[in-house]
């Protein structure tokens, strides 16, 4: 299998990765850190999956990985007492919504360029990145983003996502009902119709 193979399937990893991430710049990292990591493991790819699902779910992991780093991450206080970098218990550590630095990205780095995908496919790829929809995912926490946009935006089955996520079928479903439902809480206007039907 060549590197040009893995390649063509950039774009559409790089929209997944936007919708996990909600930044163009983390996104095409994540995406780096996914093509190097599949390169690496083309050996142990066995064929049981196919090559798209098995990319899908390095990718995921990877996003997952990066959301769970910048979690661990704390905000370093800044002081203005006499002894600056004194921690203290009355320190307020300010952070801005993870919303807040969600940005656009172009149709062209997100979606595939496969002139023979199916147009209702197209359409919900689309519909996905638009701007709003990234926003409210980013109040999802990263397991409940990933199962939705696992089963709705790329209409994986519970069975397909829970083995991507190294989890159980009532957990997806759980996830999945848990995700909707805080969408629809949010602002049930930016989630695109067919992902918060039952």
């Amino acid at each position: 299998m060549s590197p040009a193979l893995l390649e063509t399937y950039r774009p559409a990893l790089t929209g997944h990765c936007y919708r996990m991430l909600g930044s163009v710049a983390e996104a095409e990292d994540a995406v780096q850190e996914a093509m190097v990591r599949a390169w690496r493991g083309l050996g142990r790819f066995e064929g049981r999956a196919q090559l798209k699902t098995w990319l899908y779910r390095i990718a995921t992991n990877v996003c997952l990985d990066a959301l769970e780093a910048t979690r661990r991450r704390r905000v370093q206080p800044v002081d203005a007492s006499p002894e600056p970098g004194l921690v203290h218990d009355g320190l307020v550590l300010s952070q801005q919504p993870s919303e807040h630095w969600v940005e656009p990205i172009p149709d062209t780095a997100a979606l595939p360029a496969d002139s023979e995908a199916d147009p209702e496919e197209h359409a919900v790829l689309r519909e996905s990145l638009r701007l709003a929809f990234v926003a409210a995912l980013q109040y999802l926490p990263p397991r409940q983003r990933a199962v939705l946009l696992l089963t709705q935006v790329l209409s994986w089955s519970a069975a397909e996502t829970a083995a991507a996520l190294d989890t159980s079928v009532p957990a997806v479903n759980s996830a999945l009902q848990r995700a909707r439902a805080t969408l629809r809480a949010r602002n049930p206007a930016v989630a695109p119709r067919a992902l918060t039907k039952e």
